[in-house]
């Protein structure tokens, strides 16, 4: 029953691909003679399935793609006023989505700013007297603590330019301060500067000798006048315990750390000098022979 015969022919078969389409291996990239598309010059390139991801959009493709111009947060035909003052709104009633509108934004709603469970928000005001309310998650309100005017029931602010004349004084003092700073980064006070030393500053040596005189002194004059403290000499005054000759008087407090010299006697210079150590008082004395 049935067809029993077998035969090793190849099926026939009603319609093939083989006869549509070029007998070449449509997934071999390296097949140089194969052209599936052609394309205009200056248009994009077609995205096949053998090409690289570094391939494409590169060379001259570029060209056709521009930047996109910035976009500006300023509307087109919406008038800027540079007169206009910078005022603070506050809404303290609570709420999720808070706006204000008035005059001054021609009654457009302008979103405030949560802050610390309060709403703020700086608007450009023009000078003068505006109305303005609130819209609080969408019902209008107005502010109890403000001005409110009873007619249409709004609150009212008058903007006066003579309000922010505290800001620009503010202003100008900090740019005069830093112009001053810049000025003196040196830290040198202001005035003049020059190498001439005054007269008062220079030693007795130098004054003198620029009045003409070699000597470096004046012929016939003294020494400089001693301090009436340091007149008193603890070594020219008597002992208070002659007992004990080493035993000094206290002395002031002018006469430490000052060198004196005694007068000369047989031949021996003395000189001494006091120091302090806490409480105690010591002299040294230094003899010298001449």
């Amino acid at each position: 029953m049935g067809n029993t015969t077998t035969s090793s022919a190849k099926r026939e078969r009603t319609f093939s691909i083989d006869n549509v389409l070029p007998s070449r291996e449509c997934n071999s990239p390296r097949a140089e003679d194969v052209k599936s598309f052609e394309f205009a010059a200056g248009k994009k390139k077609p995205l096949l399935c053998y090409q690289s991801s570094m391939e494409y959009g590169s060379g001259d493709d570029n060209d056709d793609f521009k930047s996109r111009p910035r976009t500006h947060t300023i509307s087109q035909g919406t008038s800027i006023d540079e007169n206009a003052l910078p005022t603070v709104f506050k809404w303290e009633g609570g709420g999720k989505d808070v706006y204000i509108t008035g005059t001054f934004s021609e009654w457009k709603p302008i979103k405030m700013c949560a802050s610390h469970g309060d709403f703020i928000a700086i608007v450009d005001v023009p000078e003068g007297t505006h109305e303005y309310k609130f819209i609080v998650d969408g019902n209008e309100t107005v502010n109890s603590k403000a001005k409110v005017d009873e007619a249409t029931m709004n609150n009212v602010i008058h903007v006066k330019k003579g309000d922010f004349e505290v800001f620009e004084a503010l202003a100008m003092d900090l740019a005069s301060n830093t112009n001053s700073n810049n000025a003196f980064t040196s830290g040198s006070p202001p005035g003049s500067y020059s190498q001439n030393f005054p007269s008062m500053m220079r030693p007795r040596s130098e004054s003198v000798g620029s009045t003409g005189s070699h000597s470096g002194h004046i012929s016939g004059a003294g020494p400089p006048i001693l301090p009436p403290h340091l007149l008193q000499v603890i070594l020219n005054n008597p002992t208070m315990n002659t007992g004990e000759p080493t035993l000094l008087p206290q002395p002031n407090h002018v006469m430490l750390n000052h060198l004196y010299a005694l007068s000369i006697k047989d031949g021996v210079m003395v000189l001494s000098c006091t120091h302090r150590y806490r409480k105690k008082y010591v002299t040294t004395l230094l003899y010298k022979p001449i």
